[in-house]
């Protein structure tokens, strides 16, 4: 189910699919939002839930149990309830259901609102805890965008833009996309920016940074400053990704609470890097903006 959106000249759809905005344009009709053409990559928008990235060995463990579960877990390809709607806002909803039981043996609400903006949008994610035990979990976004986003120019012509200068190391990946315990490699001294290059995505795969100084990266044309900008204050991760070996017209920006497995990790849920352990009966928000222009 499709849901239409709009707030003066912007335009937006959100799609009960994975509970994803998969669409945003401003009134020139200029699309921000990565179309999902599965020559390159079929996702579009992802939400992470209740793991972000890849299990050591496919499997968690959860209260003596073993859980498998693929990369970035259930949510992604799950039909969301709707909750509310109204011309610029929509609520959906997931819960708990005997499949997600399966592999994940939580009772839950993850409810995502995305809410759209005269110069863009916020997405914000309410995850409860509606069972009686402990309940561990990771949360992400994924969000793809057109890049370029306008006509004539390319994918290099973009730079990164952090709010403030970082000094800062991306973690690294073994070739089963687990980060490997202790590996780094230098990404900003002291620098607010750097340009997009293809050719580091292919070394790298990932760039994932932690702890920065900056809550938010603009995307920007070097020469015309045109782009947007992500505010993720609240994840302490953030991460970039394009597919590679091709020449992929988007960038994902990746707010994360969570990543994946370590690769010399213990194999608990709760030992997961930034895992949240929501109580019974309590819920967590957290939500990144995006604004344009």
């Amino acid at each position: 189910m499709k849901f239409e959106l709009s707030c003066g000249g912007m335009r937006a759809v959100a799609d009960s699919r994975g509970g994803e905005l998969i669409s945003l344009q401003d009134a020139q009709g200029t699309q921000y939002i990565w179309n999902g053409d599965p020559a390159f990559w079929a996702g579009r928008n992802p939400l992470l839930f209740p793991i972000v990235g890849n299990l050591k060995n496919g499997e968690v463990q959860i209260r003596g149990q073993a859980c498998r579960m693929g990369r970035h877990g259930f949510a992604r390809e799950m039909e969301f309830s709707p909750v509310r709607q109204d011309d610029r806002q929509v609520v959906l909803e997931l819960r708990e259901s005997p499949k997600t039981l399966q592999c994940y043996p939580f009772a839950f609400s993850l409810r995502v609102t995305h809410t759209l903006n005269e110069d863009g949008f916020t997405t914000a994610f309410e995850v409860r805890n509606t069972g009686h035990a402990p309940m561990p979990f990771c949360i992400g976004a994924h969000t793809a965008f057109c890049c370029p986003i306008h006509p004539g120019e390319r994918f290099e012509d973009y730079r990164l833009v952090f709010d403030r200068p970082e000094h800062a190391q991306t973690l690294l990946l073994t070739a089963d996309g687990l980060v490997k315990h202790g590996c780094t490699r230098p990404m900003l001294k002291e620098e607010d920016s750097f340009s997009l290059d293809r050719s580091v995505f292919e070394r790298l795969d990932t760039i994932i940074l932690e702890d920065l100084r900056s809550s938010g990266v603009g995307l920007y044309h070097r020469e015309t400053g045109r782009g947007l900008h992500v505010d993720f204050g609240g994840f302490p991760m953030v991460a970039f990704w394009t597919k590679s070996g091709c020449e992929a017209p988007f960038i994902c920006i990746e707010p994360w609470h969570g990543c994946a497995a370590l690769d010399n990790e213990s194999g608990e849920f709760s030992d997961k890097p930034y895992c949240i352990t929501l109580p019974a009966g309590q819920s967590m928000h957290l939500s990144y903006t995006v604004t344009v222009g």
